[in-house]
């Protein structure tokens, strides 16, 4: 294994595997890249590592000017000196996930190296815990042996949820954010939605598009994008950032927008075009919609983490509709059933399920109260 860039517009860190991956479908992803950023500096002891894993729609780019949107990280917020994950104490990584579309293998890798050919629809289906031991295979690139915490929210939690049950040593401190151990039914059936508006994009080409340079299936991409940001929010926050304003004057028209909620969200959709790609969309929605832990385990959640040295922390928010707080207190039972060191706390706020990304001081102090706690344990 090598560290080798990816000859792309965008440089990224980016660790090569020649040997590749067998996922879980039974599949080899081979050889196999993983991009990722770093931030902060890792100790002699390599015991400062803090894994930070990224939501659905995120990648790397964690705290630092993105490079195709030209906008912050998507965790700026709260990474630096003396901010919760601070950079002063500890290491932090961040990995695009496998199947992304940032640098790491997924649909839009070439099948082989310097094929003209992509991995399109044919790529195999992944699951978190695929993308899991991709990351594990970076971390062990690193030299670290054991993560002092593994961080995320949304899809981020579940994968840090997989590191806990598949790597307990590995893990000493577990930080589950916004997320549940499986997808609702009404979870999948707004992903498949999204990934309908895309398969009846005349330009998706049954996943093909790749084959045109340029062309890409942008308007069924981008409703799936405003499908999904609709969950990320909450019906307080829609009223409080637009309420029933019009843009303009006030006409009744089907071929413009009326409302500022519906330029906003035309918005999202259109900028998300242009750093995404459709097939790593229906990749990752897909192995979102099949994780479910407690079916790994027998179908009891306790089992995936009996007899964990690893700590928790769970948090959720109020006004999350997608993952609601329910699910969290349903895994914080099972963490009590198996006997984990377990701390939980719901934040309150009308923000909706994008909360644990913005302006929240309470749950910020509460994640940088409980990775301080670990860091003082392990002496570092």
């Amino acid at each position: 294994m090598s560290e080798t860039p990816i000859p792309e517009a965008v440089a990224h860190q980016t660790a090569h595997f020649p040997e590749g991956l067998a996922l879980d479908c039974g599949a080899l992803v081979s050889p196999l890249d993983v991009a990722y950023r770093t931030y902060g500096t890792l100790n002699a002891a390599k015991s400062n590592a803090v894994l930070v894993c990224h939501a659905l729609t995120g990648d790397q780019y964690l705290a630092e000017t993105h490079p195709v949107t030209g906008r912050a990280g998507w965790w700026q917020a709260i990474v630096g000196p003396s901010r919760p994950l601070d950079t002063d104490r500890f290491f932090l990584i961040c990995a695009n996930v496998l199947g992304g579309c940032m640098g790491s293998t997924g649909p839009a890798s070439p099948m082989s190296p310097g094929s003209d050919r992509l991995w399109g629809t044919d790529f195999p289906n992944v699951t978190i815990r695929d993308m899991v031991r991709a990351q594990k295979k970076l971390v062990d690139h690193l030299g670290i042996e054991r993560l002092l915490a593994v961080v995320g929210g949304s899809m981020g939690g579940m994968q840090v949820l997989e590191w806990a049950a598949t790597y307990p040593r590995a893990v000493f401190a577990a930080a589950p954010i916004a997320t549940a151990p499986h997808h609702s039914a009404q979870n999948i059936a707004f992903q498949e939605v999204g990934r309908a508006a895309i398969h009846s994009d005349p330009d998706w080409r049954g996943g093909r598009y790749w084959e045109e340079p340029g062309l890409v299936p942008a308007k069924g991409l981008s409703v799936a994008r405003m499908v999904a940001h609709i969950t990320y929010l909450s019906e307080q926050a829609l009223t409080r950032k637009f309420g029933r304003r019009l843009r303009g004057a006030p006409a009744l028209t089907f071929l413009e927008d009326v409302f500022e909620v519906e330029s906003y969200l035309r918005h999202q959709g259109s900028t998300f075009v242009r750093r995404f790609d459709a097939n790593s969309y229906l990749t990752i929605t897909r192995a979102m919609d099949f994780f479910d832990l407690a079916e790994a385990h027998g179908g009891e959640l306790s089992a995936a983490f009996q007899g964990t040295p690893t700590r928790f922390f769970v948090a959720s928010f109020s006004s999350d509709w997608l993952f609601p707080t329910s699910e969290s207190r349903a895994l914080v039972r099972a963490l009590n059933r198996a006997a984990a060191n377990t701390s939980f706390v719901e934040i309150a706020s009308d923000k909706g399920h994008d909360a644990f990304l913005l302006e929240e001081p309470e749950f910020h102090a509460a994640l940088g109260g409980f990775l301080n706690g670990a860091a003082e344990r392990l002496g570092v």
